[in-house]
């Protein structure tokens, strides 16, 4: 019996759908123009959205890579400096 039940409800889906299907038929074009353009238009805007977030992402990507390379150069300079500094600070080495 229960794979009775499980027939009725497979034949009864298909005829929910053709009374679904009925029923959009129904609604005027106007309705789905204007969820069309609707639709269209918040996924133009989500794209313009996502856009700005990512070229300010890749903006400060590469701000950060120039502060870098700023950093880096920084900080060779003082090792060359120090390495200067060092060795006009040391005595000569002793001679046995």
């Amino acid at each position: 019996s229960s794979g009775r039940g499980t027939q009725e409800s497979l034949v009864a889906a298909p005829a929910e759908r053709r009374r679904e299907d009925e029923a959009m038929e129904g609604q005027p074009d106007d309705q789905n123009q204007d969820l069309t353009v609707f639709v269209q238009n918040l996924l133009k805007e989500m794209q313009g959205r996502f856009q700005h977030m990512s070229d300010a992402i890749v903006n400060r990507i590469d701000d950060m890579g120039s502060r870098i390379d700023d950093l880096e150069r920084s900080i060779s300079e003082l090792i060359r400096e120090a390495g200067v500094e060092e060795g006009a600070a040391a005595p000569p080495p002793a001679q046995r």
